[in-house]
């Protein structure tokens, strides 16, 4: 890491606190990253191996709103690499971020995923799925989010809290498609179908439904590869080994997506290059690789799915704005609270 002459390393992962980066100069770019740098840091290489342009990158699990809204027009932060459209909505909503006016980045990434007035941009799709169990759920016996509710499956749905940003923007698109009268009908039917209470994580639900405390789980799509080849967990290829996963409602408005994104700082110091790193990330190489390292679906269609993921099914993804899906979570929330799905 010496050639990041201005680059800090984040070393307090646990508390989720930011360390400063140094003032940068012209020909680097500073980044704020809910992702960890080991993830991107390759194809970040390739970028300062074209242009040399430096970046460098602070990790944090949380308190990046925090920290921006603190420093104001001092923060040293380009860019800021997030995932979720919930949390990129509250940077714009915060005042925090400028639009680019990139021709570039509004021609390689589609209009729903990418703010209205360029505030923040897409960069990868995880679809929100259901995963099943192979040996008690016959394949095609569900085939949308609508079916959750259905009487057959009482006690049989795992999933993890409705406080979480990915169940809150399922629920976002429930609503968009059925009103939010229907969308709570629907919600009281998943919730007289959990197995337990919700709780865990994604990857915590796979494992349900192979321990047999449920038939089906929701989660998102890029878990299915880090369980199916975690060589660090050995135990978690088994839980993917008990599932196949469904792309819920292929057959009419397409699977709920979510995105990882970035966005340009209002306090940006050097926004010319990092501009150039959003184009750069936005385009087929980093495209690739962006995808590929985490299991995920190019923004870019242009680029093609990672064969891997493309062996598990083909995605049609609702083609739903994200930003409809960040205008309708408070609405989500209230559903979730009316039925008491915790």
């Amino acid at each position: 890491m010496t050639h990041l002459r201005a680059f800090v390393a984040a070393t307090a992962f646990a508390s989720a606190a930011f360390l400063p980066i140094a003032a940068s100069a012209a020909s680097e770019v500073n980044v704020y990253s809910y992702r960890q740098e080991f993830l991107i840091r390759p194809f970040l290489d390739k970028f300062t191996a074209q242009t040399g342009t430096k970046v460098n990158v602070v990790f944090a699990k949380k308190g990046m709103l925090e920290r921006l809204k603190a420093e104001g027009m001092n923060s040293p932060a380009d860019l800021v690499l997030t995932v979720d459209i919930s949390r990129l909505d509250a940077l714009a909503d915060a005042g925090l971020l400028q639009t680019t006016g990139s021709e570039v980045l509004a021609a390689n990434i589609p209009a729903q995923y990418r703010h209205p007035d360029g505030l923040w941009y897409g960069l990868t799709l995880r679809a929100r799925l259901i995963y099943a169990s192979r040996d008690r759920v016959p394949a095609g016996s569900i085939t949308s989010y609508e079916q959750l509710a259905d009487p057959k499956w009482r006690g049989k749905v795992c999933m993890r809290t409705s406080k979480h940003v990915y169940n809150r923007a399922l629920m976002a698109s429930m609503i968009a498609a059925h009103g939010k009268a229907d969308a709570t009908e629907w919600a009281k039917g998943l919730a007289a179908n959990q197995a337990r209470k919700p709780q865990g994580n994604d990857r915590g639900q796979v494992k349900a439904v192979m321990e047999g405390q449920c038939d089906l789980a929701i989660g998102n799509s890029y878990y299915f590869g880090k369980m199916k080849f975690n060589d660090k967990k050995p135990e978690q290829k088994a839980w993917a080994a008990a599932v196949y996963p469904v792309f819920p409602n292929a057959g009419d408005r397409g699977t709920h997506v979510n995105i990882s994104g970035v966005a340009l700082t209002k306090a940006s110091k050097n926004r010319e290059a990092a501009i150039a790193l959003m184009e750069f990330l936005s385009g087929d190489v980093a495209q690739q690789m962006y995808a590929s390292v985490n299991y995920e679906y190019p923004v870019n269609p242009t680029v093609k799915v990672d064969p891997e993921v493309a062996s598990w099914g083909e995605l049609k993804a609702d083609t739903l704005s994200l930003q409809t899906i960040a205008d309708l979570t408070p609405d989500a929330i209230k559903v979730f609270n009316t039925v008491g799905i915790p």
